[in-house]
């Protein structure tokens, strides 16, 4: 008997996620970072988002992992460049991993809206495939199609590395915004059928972006900030304000950033709502990669979506929001 999602409650999906560490797979048992951080446990992780009701969860490598290292400003930062292949190598062992996870757990990896679509009806959960930061690049707009073959359907075009596409919000600017490479990287994912993601990329950047893309952009995991914050991976309302009115989503991102529970993340959501609008509204919740994250697990989902409704959230908007707005957005760029 199908267990299709029901239309009071509409999707679940997370457009951004290292749920079950993902970025750690297919790494060696004594590599330093499995005897830091412990194995990966996608398969486990996927299974639990099944448990949970999720339609669809983002899963991101990290492209920059291997010159990574913790900063006590900026949170990570880039300590050394890359090896020649190195980031394309990482790159590859990254997604191989994840796709054998996802088999693993007995789901299936969404390439199309109408796999999402279709995962929402029977009440499967199905894993879109993110790149975050597009350093694997190597300036080669030619493995975009080599990554869309692999199954990626979301590209975040920078990270915590300055790269050759664009800016980030944590670094001093090197390109004025976006390179003329990462112009080039916007039209070809606008051509694939890759979701552009500018979490992460500065003002300038993401304003660079909007003018370029044919397709409506996200934000993945981003939220706003306080009066007073000098917190760099925070967004003006100007800035999701631009996103939104190119017809684009901001992930509303559990982070300590922002907020110290559950509660105040949802505060925090409905602030969001009242810059950039509901229908341009979704989450991200950067599962098993936040920084003090208040949301750990898919189960608070029902949780949060019962604080939305105490804060007199209409039902539609919570359902946008969960996931409908998401779902849309997916329609729209990789149908």
């Amino acid at each position: 008997m199908s267990r299709g999602v029901s239309e009071d409650r509409g999707p679940w999906i997370d457009l951004h996620s290292h749920a079950g560490r993902c970025f750690l797979a297919g790494l060696p048992a004594g590599h330093p970072m499995v005897e830091s951080l412990g194995a990966a446990s996608v398969a486990e992780a996927v299974r639990d988002a099944r448990a949970a009701g999720m339609t669809a969860l983002t899963l991101a490598t990290v492209s920059d992992l291997a010159v990574l290292r913790p900063d006590p400003v900026t949170g990570l930062r880039a300590h050394r460049d890359f090896r020649s292949g190195e980031a394309h190598a990482d790159h590859r062992r990254q997604l191989d991993g994840l796709r054998q996870a996802v088999a693993a757990a007995g789901a299936e990896v969404a390439t199309s809206a109408a796999d999402v679509d279709r995962a929402a009806c029977d009440g499967s959960t199905v894993v879109l495939l993110s790149c975050e930061g597009g350093d694997f690049l190597d300036g080669d707009l030619r493995r975009l199609g080599e990554a869309r073959a692999a199954g990626v359907t979301v590209l975040t075009l920078v990270h915590y590395r300055p790269n050759e596409i664009g800016d980030v919000q944590t670094e001093p600017p090197v390109h004025g915004g976006l390179s003329r490479f990462g112009r080039a990287v916007v039209a070809e994912c606008n051509r694939l059928g890759i979701v552009v993601d500018c979490a992460h990329a500065s003002f300038a950047a993401t304003m660079a972006v909007l003018e370029v893309s044919s397709q409506p952009v996200i934000i993945s995991h981003g939220q706003l900030g306080h009066e007073g914050s000098a917190r760099p991976r925070l967004l003006t309302a100007a800035h999701a304000a631009a996103v939104a009115s190119a017809g684009g989503l901001i992930g509303a991102w559990p982070s300590g950033l922002t907020s110290k529970s559950l509660a105040d993340f949802g505060d925090e959501i409905i602030r969001l709502t009242e810059a950039a609008g509901p229908a341009h509204v979704a989450i991200g919740t950067d599962l098993d990669g936040n920084y003090r994250p208040v949301l750990t697990s898919y189960s608070q989902l029902a949780d949060l979506a019962g604080l939305l409704r105490d804060r007199a959230l209409p039902a539609d908007r919570i359902r946008q929001i969960l996931g409908g707005n998401a779902a849309d957005l997916l329609r729209r760029t990789i149908p």
